[in-house]
């Protein structure tokens, strides 16, 4: 547990620094954007810059540390299987989502070039998405974990992080309040507390259960090809999804998604549960080793 604190506190400094750097860099009129984008944008950059460093004081500085311990020529095909594979396994469920009524077509569906552009948005966005995020979760953080406390801390304790940082994300600021320095800090203890709050336990649960299924898969094949593939799959089709359908609160079904992006909640948290649950055991068969 000490080593995955010791990651959130780099998180969290990253977007305390972020929140700060932003209030003169908006004074600035340099940047005609919202200011919690600017701070997303700002802590983004901010955590690659310490990457480094962050990898070197918890010695996973290396290719098999950080899951690449492979061929390129294995990563690659890996992350391509995977990344159909993670299509799939999405669109199994918003399929699922649609037959119950909980998303429905869009009634003003939009054009084919729109649908394209989007495709191609979330075909960069998703692996650029699931390189940085399975590096950081998958990679270094699991293999320091894995390292300190065992297999077992690694797959939870990965999971919860990756699962936790998905709700600290600067938000807009109340109407009527300014980014000075108290505006910044509001900003950050706000993004705190949607830790807390009851309306996202079943997306957090869910994507729980996502960074469960990808460490068992991390674990099982020594590498996160697979799980930069299924990451950019899912992006995919979540974006996708939600360009073409709309979610329907009005369906007796409406609770099994969350307000996180309208897909995942308790229906995606027990389709990824079962899915661990059988690779898990099946991976364990083959490999011989112990379940």
């Amino acid at each position: 547990m000490r080593i995955t604190v010791l990651f959130f506190t780099y998180l969290l400094a990253c977007l305390m620094l972020a929140a700060l750097v932003s209030v003169p860099l908006m004074d600035s009129g340099w940047l005609d954007l919202e200011p919690h984008r600017v701070m997303s944008r700002l802590a983004q950059a901010i955590i690659l810059i310490g990457i480094w460093p962050l990898l070197l004081a918890f010695h996973v500085a290396d290719r098999a540390s950080i899951g690449y311990g492979v061929p390129m020529r294995s990563l690659r095909r890996a992350a391509g299987w995977g990344w159909l594979l993670g299509v799939v396994i999405l669109s199994l469920l918003l399929a699922l989502l649609l037959a119950l009524d909980i998303r429905v077509p869009d009634p003003t569906p939009p054009g084919w070039g729109s649908i394209l552009s989007k495709v191609l948005q979330a075909l960069v966005g998703g692996l650029l998405i699931a390189l940085l995020e399975e590096t950081f979760f998958r990679g270094a953080l699991y293999s320091a974990v894995r390292r300190a406390d065992g297999v077992r801390s690694a797959i939870v304790w990965s999971a919860l992080l990756y699962a936790a940082v998905h709700f600290m994300k600067p938000s807009a600021l109340p109407e009527g309040m300014a980014l000075d320095a108290s505006g910044a800090l509001w900003t950050v203890l706000y993004a705190l507390g949607d830790l807390f709050q009851w309306r996202n336990l079943d997306s957090l649960v869910a994507l729980f259960m996502v960074g469960v299924f990808l460490a068992l898969i991390r674990e099982r094949t020594g590498h996160i090809g697979w799980c930069i593939g299924l990451h950019a799959g899912w992006v995919l089709v979540i974006q996708l999804g939600r360009k073409v359908t709309d979610g329907n609160e009005g369906a007796a079904l409406a609770f099994l998604v969350g307000d996180y992006d309208g897909t995942i909640g308790w229906l995606a948290a027990a389709w990824i549960g079962l899915l661990a649950l059988v690779y898990w055991l099946v991976s364990g068969r083959r490999s011989g080793s112990p379940s």
